[in-house]
């Protein structure tokens, strides 16, 4: 069927309230081909596009054939009483994909637990564990623009599902249609009702979940902390500013440092939650634009620390003050690394660190973590990109007791603490750096101060990423065919640097410049890395939810400008590939 059928059928039928945006498309030929040529893709990540009609976008029809697959899979593992967890963000539409999912899970006899109001990531995978479901939704497009909305799926463990029964879902919403898919009637759909409510029946099969569910949430989270003394020595001293980015963070990173005691001014123009996200360009702490206002405020009170967090409050960027009193943003690598040090130092000097203790970093994020590991004695794990394979070593070690998880983090500011959740938690993430700020003021520094401790003693790493765009239906396409070059004609050096191995993560083997070969002992992946010796190394790898090929570069040196020139030369080298 071509685009243009699927056009005439999505104008038959759906509903009446959609029919002005569907006749807007009928002159467009460039833009219904986008539309209505390829189904949106559901991966391990779950779905993510761009709002609007076609079955290329995020809408109520593309969810509720997503919400029928994931019902029908459901139903065939026999699990439909033990049920779904559901939560949304602040994004435009979320409330109401949300809503449709629970009808249609209901419809079908699954059980549905929807969140009475928005909740984070985090909180979406921890009730997944505490109510022993047998998958979580989670409705949101992390830190995309405002024009975008996603659908994420978790596994019974609270991670995102595995592929294997990702595979298993793909298969019956194939099987699909959008169209005509029951819903369960509820006795609501005002927002306003639903709000506040804790253990509300919806439906026969839709309970509405609150209160109850974040406090446990709370107790698990406040089980993290490391530095009590600290805390009620300097928390109502110190200065701390906050925002939410407009997102779902506000009540728990609010509430769990009221509950620690430590003071924080929230960025009131930033605190409400708004779908288009008026005072940032996008909603993404990895952007130093998204904390300028929490900047602005935290010169205004004499802050010493800012802090926020995307709209689905699973990744946390931070700014600081440095030698000079100015603020600068720190990368995910540089946050990581910092909590990473925080939590096993402390663990070391308390004396309650296990002899098992282990670390777990994706294959993109920084080797400096390797260094700081072994002084205190703890194994590093590499996984591929995406929190879903750190919450599977959590698994394998609970089963097998091989490990003891301690910290886990990827360079696009997503860190877990704790194994109450599977996947990032800028929740704990906001309360250990407050809690380092703490820790560090009552001991005569500053988080810059703790930062450079370890540039001392470590060595300086410089680590970047660089996001090629290819957009429209020859995207996916470009970016093959630049990954098909580079296997073609691989670089032997990168700025006059050897290359001394280079891993393809497709046939899992790195190939050594002497000759030998060694198997990768991790899922095939779409994935080049190139080491340079020395813990430096640089990567390629297409986007698995965006039309992006991203590029990653890692340099180390006791020069810092000559680090930063290094990087900025290999970057300039690998991107020319893509011309």
């Amino acid at each position: 069927m071509d685009y243009t059928q699927q056009y005439k059928i999505w104008t038959k039928k759906a509903d009446k309230a959609y029919a002005q945006e569907l006749k807007s498309l009928a002159k467009d030929d460039k833009e219904l081909k986008e539309r209505f040529s390829m189904p949106l893709a559901f991966g391990t990540a779950g779905m993510r596009g761009v709002l609007g009609m076609g079955i290329g976008n995020m809408n109520v029809y593309t969810v509720a054939r997503a919400s029928l697959g994931l019902a029908t899979y459901i139903k065939a593992e026999g699990a439909q009483a033990r049920g779904v967890v559901i939560s949304y963000d602040t994004r435009r539409m979320s409330f109401e994909f949300a809503l449709v999912t629970a009808r249609v899970l209901a419809a079908q006899g699954v059980a549905a637990y929807l969140f009475e109001d928005v909740r984070p990531v985090p909180m979406c995978s921890f009730a997944v564990r505490h109510l022993g479901c047998k998958a979580g939704v989670m409705i949101t497009a992390s830190h995309n623009p405002k024009e975008y909305n996603g659908y994420k799926v978790y596994g019974e463990d609270g991670a995102q599902m595995s592929p294997e029964a990702t595979a298993q879902v793909v298969k019956y919403i194939d099987n699909s249609d959008y169209f005509d898919i029951p819903m369960a009637d509820i006795v609501t759909q005002e927002r306003d009702i639903i709000k506040g409510k804790d253990n509300y029946s919806l439906s026969d099969n839709i309970t509405v979940i609150g209160s109850s569910i974040d406090n446990r949430y709370f107790d698990e989270v406040a089980k993290l902390s490391l530095s009590e003394e600290e805390v009620a020595e300097v928390g109502k001293k110190i200065k701390i500013v906050y925002s939410p980015l407009h997102g779902s963070g506000y009540m728990p990173v609010t509430a769990m440092l009221e509950r620690m005691g430590i003071c924080v001014d929230v960025v009131e123009q930033q605190r409400l939650p708004d779908p288009d996200f008026p005072t940032v360009t996008v909603p993404n702490p990895e952007q130093p634009e998204a904390l300028a206002l929490g900047i602005a405020l935290a010169d205004k009170t004499g802050s010493d620390l800012v802090i926020g967090t995307d709209p689905d409050c699973d990744r946390m960027g931070i700014a600081v003050r440095d030698k000079n009193g100015k603020f600068v943003t720190l990368t995910g690598n540089q946050i990581g690394c910092l909590l990473m040090d925080y939590v096993l130092s402390r663990n070391a000097e308390r004396e309650i660190m296990p002899d098992n203790a282990a670390v777990v970093k994706t294959i993109v994020t920084t080797r400096l973590a390797n260094r700081i590991a072994d002084a205190y004695g703890a194994k590093v794990y590499d996984v591929l990109t995406g929190f879903k394979f750190i919450g599977e070593k959590i698994k394998q070690w609970e089963e097998n007791r091989h490990r003891t998880f301690m910290f886990g983090f990827e360079e696009s500011y997503g860190y877990l603490c704790g194994t109450h959740a599977r996947d990032k938690d800028a929740v704990v993430a906001s309360m250990l750096t407050a809690e380092l700020a703490c820790y560090c003021l009552a001991h005569g520094l500053t988080v810059y101060d703790r930062l450079q401790g370890i540039w001392d003693k470590y060595g300086y790493f410089y680590e970047t990423s660089k996001s090629l765009v290819f957009k429209g239906l020859d995207g996916m396409e470009r970016m093959a065919g630049i990954m098909e070059k580079l296997r073609a004609n691989p670089p032997a050096s990168l700025v006059d640097r050897e290359i001394i191995a280079v891993s393809d993560y497709t046939t899992s083997v790195t190939k050594y410049s002497d000759g030998k070969q060694q198997l990768i002992n991790l899922p095939k992946a779409n994935v080049l890395k190139y080491d340079l010796g020395d813990d430096m190394w640089a990567c390629v790898r297409p986007s698995g939810t965006e039309p992006k090929l991203k590029i990653y570069v890692s340099t180390v040196g006791e020069d810092r400008a000559q680090t930063e020139e290094l990087n900025k030369r290999i970057q300039q080298e690998l991107s020319a590939y893509a011309d």
